[in-house]
């Protein structure tokens, strides 16, 4: 059974900016918009392209308004198409090849992407259950960069660690952290997943005395990866997507914006049963009460 939706499909069901507003309004609102200032429910329709005006503190407003798209000038046609592309490519999608897709400067594909990605960050509910948790680390090779920009060590000295855990029903989260010590790591644990929950990890001694979870172990340096259901597999599968991304889609990562990178992979992992409209739509709830400027964006 066919479960996705093509480009031509897109264009079909969102062929003008009146098809594409309508399926924004109801996604947001099911049928009855809210006033996005004052939450009133008495909305009138007006001309122009702020189509509604609220009937308690008189604003207008549009789909746009309090979300990612806010004052953005880009077609609304071309946010979804963008949504689109960002669901359905599960390795990501650079910049540049964005551009093409979409009509538009690189400038601008980068600035919509990273607005895009500023919708996909982590849930709030703990996790639960059987959880795998691991650490990897983000970066180029020291013998790939110019002389002057090598850094002393090897490894993972000059590269940013990113800890990911993975609940075994295919929920994903993921953050890059300072440094990947016994601290950092236990706390990460401790703030996303609910006690007396069954954790797996590799024998890293930053794991041990882990306090309020049912822990296992394997042992990768003697070759050990599975032992009855105690495995790390699941997270590093889905480390070995984002690293294919990092090294054939994009080459490389600014630390500064490597979390929206790790938000929108997790995002895609935890929605990937999601196809056609439903992960659109999915998306563009994720898009109200999120706001990511461009000044933002470039501030050091």
């Amino acid at each position: 059974m066919k479960n996705y939706m093509s480009i031509s499909e897109f264009y079909k069901i969102f062929p003008d900016e009146d098809a594409c507003e309508t399926f924004i309004a109801y996604r947001r609102w099911r049928g009855k918009p809210v006033c996005p200032f004052c939450n009133h429910d008495k909305i009138y329709e007006i001309a122009g392209s702020m189509r509604f005006k609220c009937g308690q503190c008189k604003k207008r407003f549009s789909v746009r308004t309090g979300t990612v798209m806010e004052k953005s000038k880009l077609s609304l046609q071309t946010w979804l198409l963008a949504s689109y592309l960002i669901t359905t490519a599960r390795k990501g999608i650079s910049s540049i090849q964005f551009a093409k897709e979409l009509g538009v400067t690189q400038k601008t594909a980068w600035f919509l992407s990273n607005r895009i990605r500023a919708a996909c960050g982590p849930g709030k509910s703990l996790l639960h259950g059987e959880i795998e948790v691991d650490e990897t680390y983000i970066g180029g090779k020291e013998k790939n960069k110019h002389r002057h920009r090598r850094i002393p060590g090897h490894g993972p000295f000059s590269k940013q660690p990113v800890v990911g855990l993975y609940q075994r029903d295919g929920i994903v989260r993921a953050k890059p952290i300072p440094n990947a010590g016994k601290t950092i790591l236990q706390a990460e644990i401790a703030s996303n997943v609910e006690q007396g929950s069954t954790v797996y990890t590799d024998e890293s001694v930053h794991y041990r005395g882990l306090q309020h979870y049912i822990h296992k172990t394997v042992s990768h340096k003697a070759r050990e990866y599975v032992k009855g259901d105690i495995t790390t597999n699941g997270i590093e599968s889905f480390w070995a997507v984002l690293k294919r991304s990092y090294i054939g889609i994009h080459h490389w990562w600014s630390p500064k914006h490597l979390h929206r990178y790790v938000n929108e992979h997790a995002y895609r992992q935890n929605t990937k049963h999601l196809t056609g409209l439903l992960a659109i739509s999915n998306l563009l709830e994720n898009f109200v009460g999120k706001r990511l400027t461009y000044a933002e964006l470039i501030a050091d």
